[in-house]
């Protein structure tokens, strides 16, 4: 399991939001580059990038320090947040990213993105399927950055897609997102079990190195971390056995 650490972009400043909440925002560096020199030293091989103001409203306020991210080839990106059209996402791409990162219009029109994998490689795309559980449990879909929630639900969507050649799926429990209450381990191993076949990225509450581990037992192939790096809740030795790049020990 390669643990991917994860740089939301807001105005231009790396942030982290409480549970989805954009009232709740925490601004941890004004200066993204220097986030990301630091994930490169820890061993990271590739980088999450959200771009929430193209999450919320569709803008591309962000995409100058995506495209400077994109420049260093040390660094592999998967980059999310506004990517509504076949043409958003060739640009992306074009610049370098190696995945974009498809969220509320994969969810809401689903047949517009299968039609896209016939121009874009599959395997450089990742659906975004962030969800809030409701009463009975049942993962239930939102979109334009988690302010709406939809009336589908995460296994019904995602069986949707499993003839369209996709092969990354990144999940995000809402609720345990920036609140590090630890994952919902009971929903992985449930999409695992459920879609084994795809690679699966688990995102929201981790806090420890215990939260690793178990994810890596749920059997995904990625995790999502945010909050818990850049507030150095797990050591650097604790961090070395999912970096891909930490062949020796790192200063936080």
């Amino acid at each position: 399991m390669e643990l991917i650490p994860a740089i939301d972009l807001k105005d231009g400043r790396c942030v982290r939001l409480f549970k989805g909440d954009f009232a709740a925002e925490t601004v941890y560096s004004n200066d993204p580059a220097e986030i990301l020199a630091r994930y490169r030293a820890f061993g990271a091989r590739r980088i999450h990038v959200v771009d929430l103001d193209g999450a919320k409203d569709g803008t591309q306020a962000n995409r100058d320090a995506i495209v400077k991210f994109a420049g260093d080839r040390s660094l592999k990106l998967q980059v999310g947040g506004g990517l509504r059209s076949l043409e958003r996402v060739k640009a992306l791409l074009d610049t370098g990213v190696e995945r974009a990162v498809i969220g509320s219009v994969a969810i809401n029109s689903p047949d517009v993105v299968i039609s896209w994998l016939s121009d874009v490689d599959p395997t450089r795309i990742v659906l975004a399927l962030d969800v809030r559980l409701d009463d009975s449990g049942l993962p239930m879909l939102t979109t334009h950055g988690w302010q709406q929630t939809s009336s589908v639900n995460l296994w019904a969507l995602v069986e949707r897609y499993m003839r369209s050649g996709i092969a990354h799926v990144l999940c995000t429990d809402v609720a345990r997102d920036g609140a590090l209450t630890g994952p919902n381990f009971e929903l992985y191993a449930d999409a695992v079990r459920r879609f084994p076949e795809l690679q699966w990225q688990a995102s929201g509450g981790v806090a420890t190195a215990r939260d690793l581990i178990a994810l890596r037992e749920c059997g995904v192939a990625a995790v999502i971390s945010g909050k818990a790096l850049l507030e150095n809740k797990i050591s650097p030795e604790e961090l070395r056995p999912f970096l891909p790049n930490a062949s020796s020990p790192v200063s936080m």
